[in-house]
Formats: structure tokens, sequence, C-alpha cells
């Protein structure tokens, strides 16, 4: 941190005043970093491949102080400003261009009381961390589906998986937040403390402030479930859809199943002669005893005449890293996401007539089903838009090539917009790549006002722009 020279670091046309610059850096405990560091590539670099951005200087935080530091030091300064945590958002919100990134990812700390069923978890902690110190108790907080997720990004924005059905979404069993707000002042948040700031952060991104700890409800779970995949040729693919929905109508709160429909990988219980072809795949989790999993999967697994089957008890850690290998880092990808009230035969056929137009090998579709527990909470209790029972699609386009981003891209858009007239117009906010600024109004529906209400409240002068933005409520009038 000495001689600390951030050329790069501006508020308009004036650099930052080099007092303030070593004001910060000697009072700062955890790392900072410019292009002058050999760690600096490395630390702008995120999940997506497609962004590429330098900021001025990289805060890595050792604790929260850190984080109030550098809050107040972006504030001070009219800093753009952007916070990391595990750094896998799709729109690659986590890293800013000439500003200063507040970086979460050395604060990983996960703290069980298997007494009181509580964590408390830091902002930098994955869903792996959060998963091999809360199953050692037999307990578990519900989350994603790709354990190298961050935990922050999941949580503010929703949270959901393979135990969302029976326990909720993720910010269903989150109990409070310590947060630092815009004025650079660390608060607490929970039902009774700043009821209205917790009510934002359950679903409305990073705008409202940077939480440095989460404090959770666990649940108890039997370290093996019964999960796994059955595979179908893409030429079944009408049929094993229509009736996955219609399995789907009895399934319990225990039984999650989505589809994924790509070319098939080289999956090692594939045979050859599959591989790179389209498939579709039925991914199920039962999250009970493992002799009712069988019988409530059962529906589902007679479907058709499926390639192969490998659904049998797994241990929960390893189906949560099922999938990292198909969603390592460095590939480029480009989201587009819909919420459907019901998988219609109109909506089927526009879904399997985007398969047979895949672009790349790893690009795929997945539809998720959302429902159980997470439907049973009123639209009003959290900033979180889409209660109802519902299925969410990502359209997924990932590639290596720059090259490929014209074709790739205008894949995603095109479904995107051919399945508006089946969507309900909300959104799962974090599947929401970087250009659709313009969307996030309709995707939080009727919870929008109140967002930008609290939004005016906490960072009138919209410091935590890097997100899909809530404007302060006198920006919206003023528009």
């Amino acid at each position: 941190m000495d001689n600390l020279n951030l050329t790069t670091l501006q508020k308009g046309q004036t650099m930052v005043n080099d007092v303030a610059i070593d004001a910060f850096a000697a009072g700062f405990r955890g790392s900072l970093l410019t292009s002058k560091d050999m760690d600096y590539n490395e630390a702008r670099t995120i999940w997506n491949a497609m962004i590429d951005r330098s900021p001025g200087l990289i805060a890595r935080c050792a604790g929260a102080a850190d984080v109030v530091r550098a809050v107040r030091f972006a504030r001070d300064n009219n800093l753009l400003l952007s916070v990391r945590g595990g750094g896998h958002g799709i729109a690659g919100n986590a890293v800013c261009e000439g500003g200063v990134v507040i970086d979460l990812s050395a604060m990983k700390s996960v703290r069980v009381d298997p007494q009181t069923r509580r964590a408390r978890i830091e902002p930098g902690a994955t869903l792996a961390d959060v998963d091999l110190e809360t199953l050692a108790f037999g307990l578990v907080l519900p989350t994603g589906i790709n354990s190298t997720t961050g935990i922050a990004g999941l949580t503010l924005g929703g949270g959901f998986g393979w135990l969302t059905r029976k326990f909720g979404l993720t910010l269903d069993n989150l109990l409070s937040v310590d947060v630092v707000t815009a004025d650079g002042e660390l608060v607490k948040a929970s039902e009774k403390e700043m009821p209205d700031l917790f009510w934002a952060l359950r679903g409305g991104g990073g705008n409202f402030g940077v939480v440095t700890s989460f404090e959770f409800k666990l649940n108890p779970l039997n370290t093996e479930v019964l999960a796994g995949l059955v595979v179908h040729p893409f030429a079944d693919a009408e049929m094993v859809l229509k009736e996955y929905r219609q399995a789907l109508e009895a399934a319990p709160d225990e039984l999650t199943c989505w589809v994924v429909m790509r070319q098939a990988p080289p999956l090692p219980f594939l045979p050859a002669e599959w591989h790179g072809k389209e498939i579709v795949v039925l991914a199920m989790c039962y999250c009970g005893d493992i002799a009712a999993g069988e019988k409530a999967t059962s529906r589902l697994r007679a479907i058709g005449n499926p390639i192969a089957d490998v659904v049998g008890p797994v241990p929960f850690t390893g189906w949560q890293q099922a999938f990292d290998p198909l969603l390592t880092p460095g590939a480029r990808n480009y989201w587009k996401s819909q919420d459907f009230a019901s998988l219609s035969d109109a909506a089927i056929e526009v879904l399997l007539n985007a398969v047979r137009k895949l672009p790349g090998p790893e690009c795929e579709i997945f539809i998720g089903h959302v429902g159980g527990a997470a439907g049973r909470v009123p639209t009003e209790a959290t900033a979180f838009p889409q209660r109802s029972s519902h299925f969410v699609m990502n359209v997924h386009a990932r590639w290596r090539e720059m090259g490929m981003d014209g074709s790739c891209i205008d894949w995603a858009r095109d479904l995107f917009e051919a399945t508006k007239p089946h969507s309900v117009g909300t959104a799962y906010i974090n599947f929401m790549p970087e250009d659709e600024g313009d969307r996030v109004e309709t995707a939080y529906g009727a919870n929008y006002g109140r967002l930008a209400e609290i939004k005016r409240r906490y960072d009138p002068n919209n410091l935590f722009r890097m997100n899909q933005n809530v404007k302060p409520m006198a920006a919206v009038r003023a528009a």
C-alpha cells in the first residue's frame, strides 16, 4: 500500500486528491490493488469472460471496518463503486471501469450454531463453503445449484435451488444482516430493526448497501438425498415436457425436478453415440426419506424410453456440485430469463424450435420449477417479485470464441422475444444480463414502487448503481 498511485481513479475529469488516497490506504486492514500489482488482473477477472473492465482500485476487505472505509472513500470522492462477492453474476456488475471495487472474497467465514440452528455467514463465502459447514451438523441452507456461486449475490437476488420447494428461497431463511449503507454507516437490519431496509434487501439485489454478514436459520437434512439425471432423446422432447408438467402437479415439496435441453456433453454414463446430440434431461432431487423418494420420483422416471437413468442415493454436497463442470469460469456467457405461470403447449413449441437452432455445444435452455414453500409466501412479504408456483426459463448462451458473440447472443434474444407472449412479465433478477436495465421495473412488478421509495431514503444519490438498478423515487418521478 506504500506510495499508492491511482492514476486511473477519477471523479469526473479530476484526479482524486493524493491526501485522500493516502488517508484511505493508511487505515485499511486488507489489501489495495492497482494495475501495477501482480494480483490485479486475477482480481478483476470474474466468472463471465465477456466482462473485461479495469477498475482504478480493488479494495480487498478484511472485515466490516474496511467496507465502511471503502464506501466512505467512494462516496466522498464521487467515485463509481461496485461490489464483488463471489463474482459469479451474469451481468458482471462485480467489476466497474475506472472506479473502486469493494472485494469481499476474502471474507469467507461460516459459523454454525447447531443448538439454535443458525449460521452467521460472511459475504465472500461460496455455496460450497456454506454446505461443508452446515451439513457437518445435519443442517442445510437452501441455496442454488452451482457450488462456486457466492452466497451474497444469490441471497440478495432471491436464491432458488434443489431445496426451495421444501425450505423456501435462500432469502426466506434470512434472519438479519449487518449492512453498510450509502452514508457509510454499519447497521443491523431484521424484521424488528430497520424492517423496511430488511424487506428491500430480500430480493432487491445490491441496491441498498454492502452486506458484511448474513444471519440465516438452518433446516435439518439427511446428508444423503435421492437425486440424479434421466436423459431422453430430443425426438421425444414434446412428449417428455408435457408429461413432466403433469407429473409436477402432484409432486410433494420434497421433490424438485428441472429440465435442461442442450447437446449432450461427454458424460461417462451416456453412450458415445449420443455425445454432441440434442437431449432432454430431467434433473431431480428428493430431500426426504429415500424410500419415499423412490415412490415420489417414479412417475417422472416412467416417462418415455430414456437413454439413461442415473437417479439414486447420493451425498447432498456431491449433488450440489454435479453441474459445476458445465459452469466453470472462463467461458463467455449471456442469459435471458422469463417467468411462466404454466408450461403451455405454445411455450413448449417455442422452446423446442430454439433447441433445434442451438448455436453452440454449450448453449442450453434450463427450466426450473419454483413453488412449494417458496410459493406460499405473500408477494408483498419480501421484495422478491414472483411468489406463485411458476416455471423459470433461463436461456443460457455459453461459448468460447469472441467470433461467436453475435450468433449466441442473437439466439438468446430471439428466444426471449418469442416467449414473451407466454410469460408473466416478472423475472429472476439474478438471471438478467447487464443490458436489461430497462426491464428492472417490470421484473419487480408490484414491488417496484416500494423499492424505489426505500432506495430514496437509503441511497438518494444512487451510490450503489452497479447492479440491476432500482432508481431512487425522486429520479423516477423526474424521468
